[in-house]
């Protein structure tokens, strides 16, 4: 089936992680998505590992399946030339090379959307376009540093603490394609297209939105809480007689089913406990109630006493758990790649209940450099690194 996006043609000139991202997101919505990678090894993501399936790595198989692969060096005259007759007649262009070098060599937004004016041009930053850090290149950790979130990460004893996933990479991938699928919008009623900007360092700044908004009205820097909520209590994980659990007893109603569950309604009338400005402001002294009587029962005990009263708790799964969990299979999430064994996550978002499939495994490097580029060059020779 035919996904939203299909007769949307893209062309991606990205690498690693936020750019690829961004382009398939939209290959698995039905967008057709070239990938314009370097003649020299494309790609850095294909040797991100290990593991390697059919020599390029899993990160990449993950971040590049359904599109198609062709190789242009963007410091020749001739192949910019030829990517500018690649543009003519594309929706989004997706770039999220180092900061400087699309304009020194000629095919930044100006450029492009000179010859295609409807042509939606998505870049992606580290710090953004403007400001003394414009040019700096950016990693995710580097932004997580910058932005703060390490500080926000872990027990109030621990150093700075990294987010294990690459948070501020995977949201720019995706605030680059709600940016991409409005100006699409847009240009339904204009006819023109539109520029837009997403960095890491902005995605950075909206994790931290709320510590942020407080600390403009506070001046008091926030601190870190570990796995406990800075504003609610109880909401967090506690330990049981056997494995964590995550409890989120976030409002007054869940806290007094909450206590009725675990045999302690007395908790709703203690002068520390009775309202949720009092838990937060005393959270010692919820988890010196609760944790005693947690350790009474399994996880699996509590999850089903607490789970029946209402009150939201969940296992704290490690990734295998994850990978065996009824959910995941229920979802469906899971997606086998065409003409590979290789499995991976899909898109986290369903059409009539149905999850996209990939429409293909990820592309070798030049894979479809004759299919793509021949009829845009046909009275030249080939040439090493342009055919595959």
């Amino acid at each position: 089936m035919a996904g939203p996006l299909a007769g949307v043609k893209v062309i991606e000139i990205g690498q690693a992680l936020a750019g690829p991202l961004a382009g398939v997101i939209l290959a698995d919505m039905g967008a057709e998505v070239i990938k314009v990678e370097k003649p020299d090894g494309g790609d850095d993501a294909r040797l991100w590992g290990p593991p390697f399936v059919d020599g390029d790595s899993v990160s990449f198989h993950s971040n590049n399946r359904g599109k198609q692969s062709v190789t242009l060096d963007i410091k020749s005259a001739a192949d910019v030339a030829t990517l500018k007759r690649l543009v003519q007649d594309a929706d989004i262009l997706i770039q999220n090379l180092r900061p400087g070098i699309v304009d020194a060599c000629g095919i930044g937004p100006d450029a492009l959307m000179a010859v295609n004016s409807r042509l939606i041009y998505c870049s992606i930053w580290a710090f953004g376009y403007t400001g003394p850090l414009k040019l700096a290149p950016g990693f995710d950790p580097l932004l997580q540093c910058y932005g703060a979130v390490v500080t926000l990460t872990g027990r109030p004893d621990d150093p700075p603490t990294f987010c294990a996933p690459a948070i501020n990479d995977t949201a720019t991938g995706m605030w680059c394609v709600i940016g991409a699928l409005a100006a699409l919008r847009q240009r339904e009623r204009t006819g023109a297209g539109c520029v837009i900007d997403a960095s890491l360092f902005e995605s950075a700044v909206a994790w931290v939105q709320g510590p942020l908004n407080t600390y403009k009205v506070t001046g008091d820097p926030p601190k870190r809480h570990g796995a406990a909520s800075a504003t609610l209590a109880p909401y967090q994980i506690f330990e049981t007689a056997d494995h964590p659990i995550c409890i989120a007893a976030g409002n007054d109603r869940l806290f007094l089913k909450l206590a009725r569950a675990m045999g302690h309604p007395q908790w709703c009338e203690h002068p520390l406990l009775a309202n949720g400005r009092l838990r937060a402001a005393n959270r010692e002294a919820v988890v010196d109630a609760m944790q005693p009587v947690l350790l009474t029962r399994t996880r699996q005990e509590w999850i089903g006493i607490i789970g029946e009263a209402g009150v939201p708790c969940a296992p704290v799964n490690d990734i295998a758990d994850l990978a065996a969990s009824e959910q995941l299979q229920a979802m469906d999430m899971m997606r086998t790649l065409p003409g590979s064994e290789l499995s991976i996550v899909g898109l986290p978002i369903t059409f009539d209940r149905q999850r996209p499939y990939p429409t293909s495994d990820s592309p070798k490097l030049g894979e479809h450099n004759d299919s793509v580029l021949g009829c845009l060059r046909p009275d030249e020779p080939d040439r090493k690194g342009l055919k595959s």
